[in-house]
Parts: C-alpha cells; sequence; structure tokens
C-alpha cells in the first residue's frame, strides 16, 4: 500500500472518533468467543481491539480480570497489584471494569495517586522496586493501553512479578480462561461497584518514584550541566505528567512542546496510511515535533503509554529507530561500568549494525525472536545491559548494573539521548554517522506481502530444509535460521543472512499478509534484489511440502 495523500498533515474533523458511541459500544456490544477476530487474543503486547468490532468491550476486561485473578491464586502471587491506564478512549471504562473485577477477588490493588496517567515502564519499575529483595508477597502489574494504536483501539496486558510482559505460557493460560469465561457468560463473575472498588484500593505516586529515581538509569547531572536546549512531545499520551516533573526535578532546560491530552487525539498529523496513530518512530506521525527541530539540541517524543520512543536530532530530523539503537549501544557500553560478559540484546528483525557494534565492543550478541519478552530475564538478572527491537523499544540496565525495567522504557531512551549529546557535543545523529564511517550505511525496509491462512500457517512452522535458494542478491548464503540464534526459540518465520544483507519473514497476526524485513550494507539497489528474491525464496518454500 502506497503512502496516504493525508500523511504528515493534521487530521480532519471526517477522521476523529465518536468518543461516546466508542464507549457505549464498549458496555453494549457482546463478542461472540468462537468468532476468532472477537475471542480474547494476546499478542505480543497484551489483547488489542475495538469495541466496534466487537473485540474489546466490557466482556472481554471482565473475562481476563477474572483469569489474571485466578492465575495469580494458582501461582501464589498475593502481593499487591499495580495497575495503570494511558489515555485512549477505551482505557478509563476497561480499568474500571478491571477494578471491579480485582477488588471483588480480594486483590490488593495500587493505583495513580489522582487518578494520573501510568506509563507502561513506571508500572514495571513499580514492581520490580516492590519486588527488590522480596521472597513472598510478590507484586505484579496491568497496564490498559493499545500503545500507539489508533484512537478507536483499547488494549490491556498483564506483567507478572519479574515486571516485564507476561510470555506465551502466561498469556496462553490467561487467554484461553478468559474465553472459556465468555462462553459461559461473564454475569456470573464476581464485581464490586466502582464506587466501593475506589474505596478499597490504595494510592501509589507512579511519578515520584519513578522521577526520583532516574538518576540511578542516566547521568541527569550531566544532562543539566550542559544546558542543552530539549524538547519533548508526549503525542497526549501518558508521559505527559511525566516530562515537567523530570524537568523540575533535575533543573533540564527543557520545553514539553504539546500537553493537550485528547481521546481523539485530533492534535495529530496523520500517519502513513491517513489514520491517526501515536507513533514516535514515524515522521508522518512526528511532523509537528520535527518541524520545531532547530529550536533544540534534541528533541523527543513516546507514544500513548510511553514504552516507545522518537529522537529528533537537530538538523537531521527524525532518527531511524535502528539507528538509534545502535549510537545508543555504541555510546552506553564504554559508559557504564557493565561486566565484560554483560551483553548486547537484539530483536531478529533489527539492524544488522547492532552486530558489527557489539563485535568492535567486544561483546556478545544476544539475538531473540520478535518481543520484548525475550529480554526480562537478561535484564532481571543483569546479563543484559541493554535489549532493543527495531519499533523503537528499548530498556538498558542502571547505572550499576542492576535491573531497571524489564519492559521497554521509552522515556529513559529519551533521555539517554541527551545524555550522549551532553556528553559526547553531538547528538546521536551525529553519533550513528561515526558508526557507518566504519561499518558502512545499512538500507533497511519492510513490506508487506499476500498470503493466505494456510500459507501463514506453514511459513510459522517453516523448517530451514524448506528453503532451496544456496544465494541472496548475488552472496553465497551464510544461514538460515527458524530458531533465534541467541536463545534457541522458534522465531515464527524464517531469516536468511549473507554476509551483507539479510532477510526475515514472518506470518502477520491479524492480516493475510507476512511481513518481509530485510537490510543491506550495499545500498538502496541491492536491497531491492533482497526485497524481490526474499519474496521469491518464501513463495517456493510455501509451494513445497515440508
Amino acid at each position: 500500500m502506497g503512502v496516504s495523500e493525508r500523511a504528515g498533515k493534521p487530521a480532519e474533523a471526517s477522521l476523529l472518533v465518536d468518543v461516546d458511541r466508542l464507549v457505549d459500544a464498549y458496555y453494549d456490544i457482546h463478542p461472540d468467543p468462537d468468532a476468532p477476530s472477537q475471542a480474547v487474543a494476546f499478542g505480543t503486547s497484551g489483547h488489542r481491539g475495538s469495541s466496534f468490532s466487537g473485540s474489546f468491550n466490557e466482556d472481554h476486561i471482565v473475562a481476563i480480570s477474572e483469569a489474571i485473578c485466578r492465575y495469580r491464586k494458582s501461582q501464589g502471587i498475593d502481593g499487591p497489584l499495580f495497575i495503570g491506564l494511558d489515555s485512549h478512549a477505551l482505557s478509563a471504562p476497561a480499568g474500571r471494569t478491571a477494578l471491579e473485577v480485582l477488588v471483588a477477588n480480594g486483590v490488593p490493588v495500587l493505583t495513580s495517586q489522582g487518578e494520573a496517567l501510568t506509563p507502561t515502564p513506571a508500572i514495571s519499575h513499580a514492581i520490580l522496586t516492590y519486588n527488590n529483595g522480596r521472597t513472598s508477597g510478590l507484586a505484579d502489574g496491568i497496564v490498559v493501553t493499545p500503545s500507539h494504536n489508533p484512537p478507536e483501539d483499547g488494549g490491556i496486558k498483564y506483567n507478572p512479578p519479574n515486571g516485564g510482559p507476561a510470555d506465551t505460557e502466561i498469556t496462553s493460560v490467561i487467554g484461553d480462561q478468559a474465553n472459556e469465561l465468555i462462553r459461559d457468560g461473564v454475569g456470573r463473575i464476581r464485581r464490586v461497584g466502582y464506587e466501593r472498588a475506589c474505596d478499597e484500593v490504595d494510592r501509589h505516586d507512579f511519578t515520584g518514584a519513578y522521577v526520583a529515581d532516574l538518576a540511578n538509569v542516566v547521568d541527569m547531572d550531566a544532562i543539566a550541566a550542559s544546558g542543552l536546549k530539549l524538547g519533548v512531545d508526549p503525542l497526549g499520551g501518558a508521559s505527559v505528567g511525566y516530562w515537567g516533573a523530570i524537568r523540575d526535578c533535575y533543573g533540564l532546560d527543557l520545553t514539553v512542546t504539546n500537553e493537550v491530552v485528547d481521546p481523539q487525539f485530533g492534535f495529530m498529523t496523520v500517519d502513513w496510511d491517513g489514520r491517526i496513530r501515536m507513533d514516535p518512530s514515524s515522521p508522518y506521525a512526528m511532523a509537528r515535533l520535527v518541524a520545531l527541530k532547530d529550536r533544540f539540541d534534541v528533541a523527543f517524543a513516546n507514544d500513548t503509554d510511553a514504552d516507545r520512543h522518537g529522537i529528533v536530532a537537530g538538523a537531521a530530523g527524525l532518527m531511524n529507530p535502528n539507528h538509534f539503537l545502535s549510537a545508543a549501544v555504541a555510546y552506553l557500553y564504554p559508559n557504564r561500568d557493565w561486566r565484560p560478559d554483560v551483553a548486547v540484546g537484539k530483536t531478529l528483525v533489527s539492524t544488522g549494525m547492532l552486530d558489527r557494534v557489539a563485535a568492535e565492543l567486544g561483546r556478545r550478541l544476544l539475538e531473540v525472536p520478535v518481543g520484548f519478552k525475550w529480554f526480562v530475564a537478561g535484564l532481571l538478572d543483569g546479563s543484559l545491559g541493554f535489549g532493543g527491537e527495531e519499533s523503537a523499544g528499548a530498556s538498558f540496565l542502571r547505572r550499576d548494573s542492576t535491573v531497571w525495567t524489564t519492559d521497554k522504557d521509552g522515556i529513559i531512551a529519551c533521555l539517554l539521548a541527551a545524555e550522549l549529546t551532553a556528553k559526547t557535543g553531538h547528538n546521536p545523529a551525529v553519533a550513528y554517522e561515526a558508526l557507518t564511517a566504519r561499518f558502512g550505511a545499512p538500507a533497511y525496509r519492510r513490506v508487506d506481502a499476500p498470503a493466505t491462512p494456510e500459507q501463514k500457517a506453514i511459513l510459522l512452522k517453516l523448517s530451514p530444509a524448506q528453503i532451496g535458494a544456496s544465494a541472496l542478491a548475488g552472496e553465497p548464503i551464510t544461514a538460515v535460521l527458524t530458531r533465534a540464534p541467541g536463545n534457541d526459540a522458534p522465531i515464527g518465520g524464517v531469516k536468511v543472512t549473507t554476509e551483507h544483507g539479510w532477510f526475515a519473514a514472518r506470518p502477520s497476526g491479524t492480516e493475510n499478509v507476512y511481513k518481509v524485513y530485510a537490510e543491506s550494507f550495499l545500498g538502496e539497489a541491492h536491497l531491492d534484489r533482497i526485497l524481490a528474491e526474499a519474496q521469491a525464496i518464501v513463495a517456493e518454500a510455501l509451494a513445497t511440502p515440508g
């Protein structure tokens, strides 16, 4: 699909969701759990959908909340549950529903003071801070958010006591239980009235605890002393109340360029496909902040739950997420007193520049399947210094080598861009240019190709033997991977590598397409060849019985 003529332009009134209708549909539409599009389905970041389509409604949240309560009981998790909401229109009603079920089950719930919005990383930080040194009475959490998705979407995700996104083993149990509960009728599930639920929950100062601790993960003194002019756009999301607090706590010259919170997100410029989407890695969604680039030494943005980052590096404009991840890793490891065995983590569809940077640093590279959950164990035990993914998600260790968050943290990624600029005298875009001078400038792209549900199922379980090609874009194939080299976990697709390029193909979880990610260190023309041959290689594999 081509780029919409609306991309990068202010959202027109015709694009704005009718919030009243959306919320009414949340309560009025009852999903059919036997219809795949309306069943509870946990992806890489929880269950998401829209109330209009019967995929995110009150029945879903009642059932998911009950299933989480039952999971907690089965695992002996009896500490507090931290819950946070973002600014999507469906988050507030879903949060209310969840509280009614949690309190009815006797779960000790901690919500934000003053009903403040709560970013995903603040929930992870709170869980880990509470559980530090404990072996019983452990805490866990829920974040009500569809991340950067359009305004009509809702989402909910569960973070167990390790603080990170629940892995597939956990979400399968919760999802299956929730669908059974919907089939049986959610009217049987215990709930209390919302006012009573509010009376029984305790309040937690997520903002104060998170902001006060930032100096232990980022050199805030260096940023303050540098006098850098910083700008930030929270994109109407949960970080909106955090950036002012960060500025005031640490004395930064930081301007919040947009403090509007609007569930229609009518202030946004629309994304590549003409839809409103709060994606800080999109140059179209970020057009307003990019237009202000000359006002700031470095500027940044977060998505709606602040687990993603976007970095505007002066005249260079918005950085490609892969470029910033590479510059961040190249800066972090020499500037942290981390053990020599602390690894660099990347998802298998992230840039090969990270491989080269890790090798130059003498660091082990941990390459894992798509999904931040694969970084949780390493961040938790300190064996992984940094985990990053091409979709602008990352987290890293504290300065003393201990865990900060085990979920993506877009706020510390933004502050790291400021620290890098303060300590080196140049912004992250200049730092990335220095890397390309040493390793070459890779060209990277993702395209979607049509695939039937049957073909997607084949791709999901492909074996290396089904890839018959021996060369890719004029180079010998050096590896055909269906399991991640970092942890031997199935990648749900295939990755093919050569000396100067690679491609990875994975089926979409929501559409009849498969996604092809590709990169070349030999330029755009070579990348075009990789992409063309990748689709031919995959098509042949899909047509050949395994």
